[in-house]
């Protein structure tokens, strides 16, 4: 688990604020699925599809987050399936000419883009899903190595939203350690064991600002043993690997 997985994102943008309009889940967030994919490795390309001439807002977001924008303009010609090719067309490329990409994320329910899939995992890349559970195609799901419902990501991101009873405002040591418990909950469901040297890198990953320094730590291993002796997460040392094991303890 040292080496971390590279991803490249493609977006098909209708397909899901259809879906998350009808979800009536408020505006689309794109980074809460950036930062789920960032939890799992090292983001080197995104791309996103769409007549953006009715996202206006949401190009603004995309831009923000360095996201390269591919407008499709729709004619009475082109239709929907124009943005579904481009996309297909650009990633089976990106396939073939980098090899050193990992894993392609698809963000998308169109069950046409099963195809797509199947010919990325022929090449032995892994695929890793998301979309909204209601607009989601079953052949879709099936198909990947792996689906995030977006349901799930705006649920946890509700209940973290969620004011804390009867809790001071948080120091840095209480930041940061919100931020490594927050990392390692969704870290420990991709892996079986979680090490400290890989929670490092997904929390860096993350936060690319992080540094236990500013926090009043001198070291990674320092800043594991100040957020478990609040009891909030549980270490074992392994000294063949001078590694520590890292659990989430269940409130």
């Amino acid at each position: 688990m040292s080496a971390e997985p590279l991803i490249a994102v493609f977006v098909d943008f209708e397909n899901l604020a259809i879906g998350v309009r009808d979800m009536k889940a408020g505006n689309f967030e794109m980074r809460l699925i950036l930062k789920r994919l960032l939890e799992k490795g090292r983001i080197v390309f995104k791309r996103a599809y769409c007549d953006w001439r009715n996202y206006a807002d949401d190009v603004r977001k995309f831009h923000a987050q360095g996201i390269e924008l591919i407008d499709i303009p729709q004619t009475k010609m082109s239709g929907k399936n124009s943005a579904d090719i481009h996309m297909v067309v650009d990633a089976l490329d990106l396939c073939y000419s980098k090899q050193h990409i990992d894993a392609f994320a698809l963000i998308s329910g169109d069950s046409d883009f099963s195809p797509l899939v199947s010919k990325l995992k022929e090449n032995n890349k892994r695929v890793i899903g998301c979309g909204v559970k209601s607009s989601t195609s079953d052949l879709l799901i099936a198909n990947c190595d792996e689906f995030i419902y977006y349901d799930d990501l705006i649920r946890a991101a509700t209940k973290s939203r969620a004011p804390k009873k009867d809790k001071a405002k948080p120091d840095k040591k209480q930041e940061v350690a919100d931020q490594l418990l927050e990392v390692l909950h969704s870290v420990e469901q991709d892996y079986d064991i979680v090490w400290g040297s890989a929670l490092k890198q997904a929390l860096r990953r993350v936060y690319p600002g992080f540094n236990e320094g500013y926090y009043g730590y001198s070291s990674f291993s320092q800043l594991l043993q100040g957020i478990a002796a609040k009891g909030l997460i549980e270490l074992d040392y392994d000294e063949s690997r001078g590694n520590y094991e890292v659990r989430s303890i269940e409130e």
